[in-house]
């Protein structure tokens, strides 16, 4: 593994973790809180059915009781993920987790827009559907502070009760307790198996899984014109502002006209881990690690998703257009995109 591969794979994480705030700091500011949340919940609670079973399996916690093993979880999948997060074991019934800020979802200053409501969406999606799934529906999650609100950090334990809990008291709130100081000599650690090339790698599918999961859940909330509405200006938003970071990341000049944006385009779509090629000022990508395996995809994916790229050449040259002359999900054997300037406007 090669040190540009690396910077690769970290860039493609900032790329998709900045779209996938972006979407939600949409949802907040040009629908709603409430939408936002629905937003958050779907994403978490699609995410949470794909992967918590199978993930406790790989980190090879499937044998913990059920209260250390959904902790453990949220501790080791995150820190694959660069979250900042702490764990601290108090019994076979009860361990806690810990996001210390600053939050990896909310980058920078877009915590100051996200409120209580959308925080607690990700709990009741993910967090307190853990007891169930593991089959033993007397877990819940206790939260006993979060970043939002102005605490410092989100965080809360695990509790095993007596009793099955229902669905209201499968997340309560306790702001009044404080979780224990963690100390990193008796955290978890990752079987061996997880090389540091394994769990770059990682980093970067732990990014790119939030898009996944969030764009078919914004087309299923909100249907197919209202969720291009929003998420393509996200995107070209979004693409805009990190054009600059990811080119860098990807060790592509942000300059050269048409063939010099197709470039970036050829190096991003290897980055992700997707079969490309480039020829002048066209690419060809016949695979699509962005939405790879999700079922009965809505052709508005594809809109949502471009508008990233769209964004991007943009800020590399307003006098440009990306023309899409092949869908990969529509049946073609490969996305084919071809850089040119605007209609309208001959250079050399």
């Amino acid at each position: 593994m090669a040190a540009t591969d690396e910077r690769g794979w970290d860039a493609v994480a900032e790329w998709y973790h900045g779209f996938f705030t972006g979407m939600v700091l949409s949802a907040i500011g040009r629908r709603s809180a409430r939408a936002a949340a629905d937003l958050v919940f779907a994403v978490f609670r699609r995410q949470h059915r794909e992967m918590f079973l199978p993930g406790l399996k790989k980190l090879g916690l499937d044998r913990l009781p059920p209260a250390v093993a959904a902790a453990q979880y949220h501790y080791l999948s995150n820190a694959i993920g660069g979250v900042a997060v702490e764990y601290v074991y108090e019994s076979d019934q009860k361990a806690w987790v810990r996001y210390p800020p600053p939050r990896w979802m909310w980058q920078g200053t877009a915590i100051c827009a996200v409120p209580g409501e959308v925080s607690r969406a990700m709990l009741h999606a993910w967090h307190g559907e853990n007891g169930m799934t593991l089959g033993h529906p007397n877990v819940g999650l206790v939260c006993t502070g979060q970043t939002v609100e102005g605490d410092p950090g989100l965080e809360g334990y695990f509790q095993a009760y007596d009793r099955p809990l229902p669905v209201e008291e499968r997340v309560r709130f306790a702001r009044h307790e404080t979780m224990p100081l963690f100390d990193p000599t008796r955290a978890p650690v990752l079987p061996a198996e997880w090389t540091a090339a394994r769990q770059r790698k990682a980093h970067r599918n732990y990014a790119i899984a939030y898009v996944r999961t969030a764009i078919p859940a914004a087309i299923q909330l909100w249907g197919a014109e209202e969720a291009v509405a929003l998420l393509g200006l996200t995107g070209r938003l979004v693409g805009m502002q990190l054009y600059q970071q990811t080119a860098a990341g990807l060790g592509v000049s942000a300059g050269g006209g048409a063939e010099g944006f197709a470039a970036f385009l050829h190096a991003l779509a290897l980055a992700q881990g997707d079969q490309a090629e480039r020829t002048g000022a066209t690419v060809r990508q016949t695979s699509w690690q962005a939405m790879r395996g999700v079922a009965d995809l809505h052709p508005a994916a594809f809109a949502c998703w471009n508008a990233l790229l769209e964004g991007a050449l943009a800020a590399h040259d307003r006098r440009l257009q990306l023309a899409v002359t092949g869908r990969l999900d529509l049946g073609d054997p490969a996305f084919v995109w071809t850089i040119a300037p605007t209609r309208g406007v001959a250079w050399a």
